[in-house]
């Protein structure tokens, strides 16, 4: 139990919080999400929803959360062992956060295999480590998640809280992964040593259609994308986008086929149940959109996207059949179109892909926030992300360089 009395942020516009000299914030654990109400979680992970908009991401919702556990894809077998904190003031929960025990570094994408084997060979033991994060999930969201008008109390007694978990659980560290970037400057001010890493990302400049995306472009970069889109749609059949409730349980029979191939690919394992695709059927279907292509009416292709209120988080593909360009038609082209037609502001196309930047997204800073137990390693490890920051900079700075949008007028 952490207990905690600070001053909270001023919200004019919430409920004011109890006095501060009388707070005392209780952090407790719970090992799945049936102990806790679906409207109290999102009333800190996403209350912007309260108005019945959609959240600025789905993947931190009691549904997406508890479709995970429901379906078997976190917990026992897993790696992913469920510690979900809540925290309370006054009986009030005014904060939750996704934690999870983890016994390997699999479905993280913030990668840490090199300090676990070098922590090995030295004879310490990494895991167990303890995980806020959204599994199999590489998209920036807030993981701290604070009721408003607690924003400063919340996040503090969580930090606290999941630090005294692991200190109690003598695991080797602890790790906050996809995290905000005001939440790394928050974490780090707190003692949390921050990292940052790249992915690739769409940003929509107020364009109409997508050949105003093309417009921006240099010549040479706008016509190999019609070419590319010209040879995805020559593949003989058509491509559809099917949100809400034209997803229909076939779909997700043909796309857990397509899902298990790249699984298979990528990661030996596929991530994901066949029953979290049943789930998302009852419940999260509205906050998903399906790329299928279709060749005499039958799936041979498709990627999932997930719907945020500003964002579209590019997730999942795969395919029976393989046709030229069709993965960049399906996951990179088809999400920029369906972002323009609904004014959302960005498409992160989740992780790696140096290919990605050829075709319109460029690369954009993630954070991460890490605690460890032993001094020595974490002096040695804060050394190597000040090292690695600086990499990533130059990177950054680098590959943008190379984006395909023009720099002069001349490249028109």
């Amino acid at each position: 139990m952490v207990k905690a009395s600070m001053i909270p942020d001023p919200a004019p516009e919430t409920p004011t919080p109890p006095d501060p000299d009388e707070t005392r914030v209780e952090i407790s654990v719970i090992h799945t999400l049936a102990e806790i109400a679906p409207e109290v979680w999102d009333a800190c992970a996403c209350p912007e929803a309260a108005d019945g908009g959609r959240p600025a991401d789905p993947f931190t919702t009691h549904r997406f959360l508890f479709a995970l556990e429901r379906s078997g894809s976190v917990g026992a077998g897993s790696g992913w062992g469920p510690r979900y904190l809540v925290a309370r003031a006054a009986e009030t929960v005014i904060a939750v956060a996704p934690l999870y025990a983890k016994s390997h570094s699999q479905g993280e994408y913030i990668f840490d295999h090199n300090w676990a084997h070098a922590y090995e060979r030295a004879g310490g033991r990494y895991y167990p480590k303890l995980q806020v994060a959204v599994p199999f999930t590489p998209a920036t969201g807030r993981r701290l998640l604070v009721r408003p008008g607690y924003e400063t109390i919340g996040q503090s007694a969580l930090v606290q809280g999941a630090v005294q978990v692991a200190v109690e659980a003598e695991v080797s560290s602890l790790h906050i992964t996809f995290c905000t970037e005001q939440e790394a400057r928050a974490g780090e001010a707190m003692g949390l040593m921050a990292r940052t890493s790249q992915q690739f990302h769409w940003e929509n400049r107020d364009y109409g259609q997508f050949d105003d995306f093309l417009a921006s472009l240099s010549s040479r970069k706008r016509k190999n994308i019609r070419k590319e889109r010209q040879t995805a749609q020559a593949f003989g059949g058509e491509i559809v986008q099917l949100t809400g409730d034209d997803i229909q349980p076939a779909h997700w029979d043909a796309f857990w086929v397509f899902y298990q191939d790249t699984g298979a690919r990528k990661w030996g394992t596929p991530y994901l149940t066949r029953r979290f695709f049943d789930i998302a059927q009852e419940t999260l279907r509205d906050d998903m959109m399906m790329v299928l292509a279709l060749r005499d009416g039958v799936p041979i292709a498709g990627a999932l996207n997930f719907i945020g209120r500003d964002v579209l988080y590019g997730r999942y593909w795969g395919c029976i059949e393989d046709y030229p360009c069709l993965h960049f038609e399906a996951c990179y082209y088809q999400a920029i179109d369906f972002a323009i037609a609904h004014g959302l502001a960005t498409v992160e196309a989740g992780a790696q892909g140096a290919h990605k930047l050829a075709r319109g997204y460029l690369p954009t800073q993630t954070h991460s926030l890490h605690w460890v137990r032993d001094p020595g390693f974490a002096d040695a490890i804060r050394t190597y992300l000040v090292a690695e920051k600086d990499a990533v900079d130059e990177e950054i700075e680098v590959m943008t360089g190379y984006g395909p949008f023009k720099k002069t007028l001349s490249e028109d």
